[in-house]
């Protein structure tokens, strides 16, 4: 492994002896310089007949212009400013992930994951497109015709202004989809708080929708006072949280792993965060045209019925729970994202825990996009580690993307390193017929 934590690392044939399951580069890739695909169909069937239907992505950076880096992604401290100071930092690192990242003046591939095979690319999007349902499930192929959710890592600094998400309905209005979230503090990637590991979610159960609209009329004096009407929940690694569309949330300064729906639309509420002001183009970048300036209409988005819902957190607190049909001596996995969305599964996750010297077969209902965040070892032909320090532009060994075929027919996982190897791994709509519902985690003691 180079020095900076990274390696490029290729799958095998068929018949490669076991002793011998990955090729290191000793030299680190630069991703950037990469060749792309001639033909992308005749490079995806030979990547997945070497991995085994497993596929290795690039790292996928997303800069935000109105954000702060938290700079826990791992990212080189040189870095987080690669796509130019005007552009913002660095703040996002997106997972398997065929969603455009819906910033102004974006990079044409800009949230899009890349697939690297043979020191050359393609994209998972076109990947998907060409695999169909072999690569995503055929229920999901025959609904979607895409990969139709993402993940991401989000790290901030300091707290978000309080916004939400549209719902597919209003999201329609502008030729979007709709956005429900969820989040998973991870305790490998927050080694510190930040300065505001706290997040505001919803509104106070008494508020009313003139006093929201007297905040949205005072957007120009200031700080419009939006956070007087909500309440700040603590953060707590190891935990997460399910948000549906219209729900009001200012995330806080832990680094989150975020499964959601394959969109980026938002509207921000509130004015200015930390000295800082937010246009009010961020409120209504994703509402027609003509409703700009229609306060009825802005606030009409919100679920009212969720802000102000007097259980809010029973409804939507998520605490880790696990799964007894996939763990056993050395093997933990955990359920860390589950639950409904308007009675609808769209997307989940899993936390899978190995000791050191530890082997397991996996076998999942549907295809997953996988994170390494701690250790080092094998998944299927694969080696995986969690990188140390990332230079922008540079391959990783962190990530992969499992497709249907293999999920459902099993693929080995091994812990090769000293201390234990943990990674993420999320999934699209429908596919559990066990997913835990939020409040099934046992009270603690």
């Amino acid at each position: 492994m180079s020095p900076a934590g990274v390696v490029c690392v290729a799958g095998m044939s068929r018949g490669t002896d076991r002793k011998q399951f990955f090729i290191e580069e000793r030299s680190i890739m630069t991703i950037v310089a990469l060749p792309e695909a001639k033909n992308v169909g005749s490079s995806l069937d030979r990547a997945l007949d070497a991995g085994r239907g497993i596929l290795r992505l690039c790292p996928t950076w997303v800069p935000r212009s109105f954000l702060h880096p938290g700079k826990r992604l791992r990212l080189h401290p040189n870095d987080y400013y690669s796509y130019g100071l005007d552009r913002g930092g660095i703040d996002e690192r997106w997972f398997a992930s065929t969603t455009e990242a819906a910033n102004e003046n974006r990079t044409p591939d800009e949230g899009l994951s890349w697939c690297l095979f043979e020191k050359e690319r393609f994209l998972l999007r076109d990947a998907v497109a060409i695999g169909g349902a072999s690569l995503v499930g055929k229920a999901i192929w025959d609904r979607y015709k895409k990969w139709p959710v993402y993940s991401k890592f989000f790290d901030n600094a300091g707290p978000i202004p309080h916004h939400m998400h549209q719902s597919a309905a209003d999201a329609a209005l502008v030729g979007q989809e709709g956005k429900p979230e969820s989040y998973y503090f991870p305790p490998q990637y927050n080694n510190c708080d930040n300065n505001f590991p706290y997040t505001f979610m919803g509104l106070e159960p008494e508020t009313t929708q003139n006093d929201l609209r007297q905040c949205l009329e005072n957007w120009n004096r200031g700080d419009n006072g939006i956070l007087d009407l909500s309440k700040a929940y603590r953060l707590k690694r190891g935990t997460g949280w399910l948000i549906p569309p219209g729900v009001l949330h200012a995330p806080g300064s832990l680094l989150t792993y975020e499964p959601q729906w394959g969109s980026d639309v938002f509207a921000m509420f509130q004015s200015l965060v930390e000295g800082r002001a937010v246009p009010w183009s961020l409120l209504v970048k994703d509402m027609p045209k003509e409703k700009h300036h229609d306060l009825d209409f802005i606030i009409g988005q919100l679920d009212w019925d969720k802000n102000v819902d007097t259980h809010f957190k029973s409804h939507n607190y998520l605490e880790p729970i696990v799964d007894p049909k996939h763990s056993s001596k050395g093997v933990t996995d955990r359920w860390i994202v589950y639950g409904h969305v308007d009675g609808q599964q769209l997307f989940s996750a899993k936390e899978l825990t190995l000791d050191p010297g530890a082997r397991v077969t996996i076998k999942d209902p549907g295809s997953s996009g996988w994170i390494t965040v701690q250790g080092e070892g094998r998944v299927g032909v694969h080696a995986v580690a969690t990188p140390t320090l990332i230079r922008f532009g540079e391959m990783t060994s962190d990530e992969l993307f499992i497709t249907s075929e293999t999920a459902q027919g099993g693929y080995e996982v091994e812990n090769t390193g000293n201390g234990p190897l943990v990674s993420l791994r999320y999934f699209g709509p429908d596919v559990h017929r066990d997913l835990p519902q939020v409040g099934d985690a046992a009270p603690k003691a």
